[in-house]
């Protein structure tokens, strides 16, 4: 079993979320985030506010820090949402290694483990050492008018069509070698986290995150047979728009880049990884069971 956490301070990160139809308030966000400091100061750890976070919810009488302040600061990040929110809050804490625990607050919760029911008996005993550790790769592009600028994706970068204009025509390349010039309403490329997200509903596979790769998926290609392909997560691919008015790069679907034709995107392998830390007894095939709802009735 791996070592209790030391005593360390620990930031508490947060975003509104809607729950059938209806926004929660402030008020109901800083009462989870009261109880989740008061469970970690119980624990022997000093709680701190993500300052995005703060900014949402308001005061909570907690320090508040920004992301580099976490990252020079803190040893472990909580973050309370779902998905959307904690990869945003992931993206951010990946440079500096802080192992990140996820409390679902939101809907599906694919890469969030506990629950609001489940978090005040489950996360004391990760705090004293009773997790599983794993480390989920990132993608790293870069746009050819933007050289020296890094953009961080955990799921997946996405290049598409603008919203009124036709299919656009990209040239890919891998590792320098030309691949195809595809016409589609775009391409993704997704890490094996993102590989049960848009991917999936294009017909991509599924891939176990300890798999070093990515998937290349063409969004509603013109030609047929261009279909998902694997790709080693240690090659580089090229995407540069051949024509195509108002087309775009998105990354993870939280920041957005416009292009032009000429442009060129890089994607490759980021040094950094995103550390999660599971309940012990964590696995990626429950969690498939579960979300995806496999064996209903069985």
């Amino acid at each position: 079993m791996p070592a209790a956490l030391a005593p360390c301070s620990v930031a508490i990160a947060v975003r509104p979320s809607q729950r059938d139809g209806t926004r929660e308030t402030n008020h109901e966000l800083r009462t989870w985030v009261d109880s989740i400091a008061d469970l970690l100061a119980d624990s022997g750890y000093h709680p701190v506010v993500e300052r995005r976070s703060a900014d949402e919810i308001g005061g909570t009488g907690l320090p508040v820090l920004t992301a580099t302040e976490i990252g020079a600061q803190c040893g472990l990040a909580i973050v309370l949402g779902g998905d959307g929110t904690l990869i945003s809050v992931a993206r951010q804490l990946a440079p500096y290694g802080v192992p990140i625990v996820g409390i679902n607050h939101g809907r599906l919760g694919f890469l969030t483990d506990l629950s609001e029911g489940t978090v005040h008996d489950l996360l004391p005993r990760l705090l004293a050492g009773e997790y599983h550790e794993e480390a989920r790769a990132l993608i790293s592009a870069e746009i050819s008018t933007d050289a020296g600028v890094e953009h961080f994706a955990m799921n997946d970068v996405v290049v598409y069509r603008g919203g009124t204009s036709g299919m656009v025509e990209l040239r890919v390349e891998v590792d320098g070698h030309f691949v195809a010039n595809q016409r589609a309403d775009g391409l993704i490329i997704a890490t094996p986290t993102g590989s049960t997200a848009y991917s999936l509903s294009v017909g991509g596979s599924l891939m176990h995150p300890a798999i070093g790769g990515w998937i290349m998926a063409p969004i509603a290609p013109h030609t047929l047979s261009n279909r998902p392909i694997v790709l080693s997560d240690n090659s580089e691919v090229s995407i540069e728009i051949v024509s195509g008015r108002y087309a775009s790069a998105n990354f993870d679907m939280q920041s957005l880049a416009s292009l032009m034709i000429g442009d060129r995107i890089t994607v490759r392998r980021s040094q950094h990884q995103v550390r999660f830390l599971h309940p012990e007894g964590w696995n990626y095939f429950d969690t498939l069971r579960k979300k995806m709802h496999w064996n209903e009735g069985a």
